[in-house]
């Protein structure tokens, strides 16, 4: 609270309601011009902040095991910022040059997150590199090298604090290469190398029908609202909702009805509901649109028998105690006109979406039985023309088994087919794809809003060369790269890490 007689300076306001907004999509909001100036000012003149080598300014981003992961000249976060920006810097125009400089930032911190833990976990576990194995390194830099071998003469000619700081990056490289190793040696069995590879000794090419859940038809929706027409009437009630007890609620209803108090005025004065600004009005609902408001069945048809003008009595709601007024008597539906079956429409969608299913799946396993006995291009064409069901013909392959979209071989997601979008991770896609015999009819796959039909024309076997090339890449990189990211995930999200950089970012570059 603020001191009696003083406001709140209206600028410490705005920047409050800045800083939430950039925290929930920092992206988004350093979209617009006015933060572009701001940010390209951060970018191209780091010294704008301070952020030369005489600098008072703390730019400490968070802290790994309660040590401090700050920018500063020199270090290994100001080093990584620097490659990465020049790295970028072909690469940034006006349209990305916000959102380019906000990432540049966030990797350079996420690296030096990394960086700062691998020496931390190494130096608790009580490792030193030994210092005569380091000068080994050292000596090796380009920065002593004179016609191929080292020189004395040009060691002996660097600044001492300079050639203090190299001694220390090669320290802190080798340490971190150690730490490296011993995760990366750890993770690899010996036989995974091989087990990855022969994923992809057996590929496929696929034919494949899609039937869209979307694509149910105007009948349908049709004759689900004939047959369920009570939950499509519709009525016009008021309601007025108290949440202390059952008494004061009648003592309303009461007022109400002696004509000591309008509804209206009852509703603004004592209502708690969402209906109290607008004197109690709940509008025209559909009974189904009544569920929240009246839970209970029972009740809820009591109260569609109300007469015009008639009055509940008092129920318990999902907030407290309520009773309504019936300001038109209900009415059944008219399936006729086209703004009832729009909502009719958007029920099914949004409660009964599992019907719509049952009915792509029914047309899958319909069009599976023609391509059994006609083959797959006559049950296009008979799906099409005789039966008007829309289908979509898709083909895709040769693919593996590649569950995950392991970068090693292709993947679903190279294959530019939408309706595969969320297939790479889903164990039945894959089960059913390579389980069902080549020139055969899959059983139906559910895929988001979409039932396939997969029908695999073509099974080949990988060459030994291909497999051995992946086998090679495994053990030469992939390994080590997904050590690396799962390193990085595992220290950013550490109990002992602390990550101040959107508060930090927003206090130095973005006011």
């Amino acid at each position: 609270m603020n001191p009696k007689g003083k406001k709140t300076p209206a600028n410490e306001k705005t920047d409050s309601e800045m800083k939430r907004r950039f925290k929930a999509n920092p992206f988004i909001f350093i979209g617009s011009f006015a933060v572009l100036l701001l940010v390209i000012v951060a970018f191209v003149m780091p010294s704008s902040v301070g952020l030369d080598s005489g600098s008072n300014v703390d730019l400490t981003f968070g802290y790994y095991d309660k040590v401090p992961i700050s920018y500063v000249p020199g270090n290994f976060f100001a080093q990584y910022y620097d490659m990465v920006a020049r790295y970028r810097q072909n690469t940034m125009g006006g349209d990305n040059f916000a959102f380019m400089g906000y990432q540049i930032w966030r990797e350079a911190f996420e690296a030096a997150t990394v960086h700062t833990a691998m020496l931390q976990e190494m130096k608790k576990s009580g490792y030193v590199v030994p210092s005569k194995s380091v000068d080994r390194e050292v000596a090796k830099l380009p920065h002593f090298q004179e016609n191929g071998r080292f020189s004395s003469a040009l060691y002996r000619q660097m600044d001492d604090n300079y050639r203090l700081s190299l001694w220390r990056q090669v320290q802190d490289d080798m340490t971190k290469n150690i730490y490296r190793s011993d995760i990366v040696g750890l993770l690899k069995p010996a036989a995974e190398a091989d087990f990855i590879s022969n994923m992809a000794s057996v590929q496929r090419k696929f034919e494949m029908a899609v039937f869209s859940v979307e694509a149910y038809p105007d009948a349908e929706y049709e004759a689900y609202a004939r047959n369920n027409a009570s939950l499509f009437r519709s009525t016009h009630l008021s309601m007025i909702t108290l949440s202390s007890s059952e008494r004061e609620t009648l003592k309303v209803l009461d007022s109400i009805k002696n004509g000591e108090i309008t509804f209206e005025d009852a509703a603004r004065a004592h209502s708690k509901d969402n209906y109290a600004d607008m004197g109690g009005d709940m509008g025209i609902r559909m009974v189904h649109e009544l569920n929240f408001d009246i839970p209970e069945e029972s009740v809820r048809e009591q109260v569609l028998l109300l007469g015009k003008g008639g009055y509940s009595n008092v129920i318990k709601s999902s907030t407290g105690w309520a009773f309504f007024r019936a300001d038109e008597a209900v009415q059944d539906a008219d399936f006729s006109d086209s703004v009832t079956m729009e909502k009719v429409r958007s029920y099914l969608r949004n409660f009964e979406r599992g019907r719509m299913e049952d009915w792509a799946i029914a047309q899958a396993n319909s069009f599976g039985a023609l391509v059994s006995e006609y083959g797959f291009e006559e049950a296009l064409f008979i799906q099409e023309t005789e039966r008007e069901v829309p289908v979509e013909r898709r083909s895709f392959g040769p693919i593996p088994i590649n569950y995950g979209s392991i970068d090693l071989f292709a993947s679903i997601g190279s294959q530019s087919v939408t309706e595969l979008t969320n297939a790479a991770s889903d164990e039945n896609f894959w089960t059913v794809a390579f389980s069902t015999p080549v020139n055969n009819p899959s059983k139906p796959v559910v895929q988001g809003s979409n039932v396939l039909v997969l029908i695999p024309t073509e099974e080949t076997e990988a060459d030994e060369s291909a497999l051995a090339s992946i086998n090679s890449m495994y053990n030469s990189y992939w390994m080590n790269y997904m050590a690396e990211q799962s390193l990085q995930q595992h220290f950013l999200n550490s109990p002992k890490m602390e990550d101040n950089f959107i508060d930090v970012y927003f206090r130095y570059f973005m006011n």
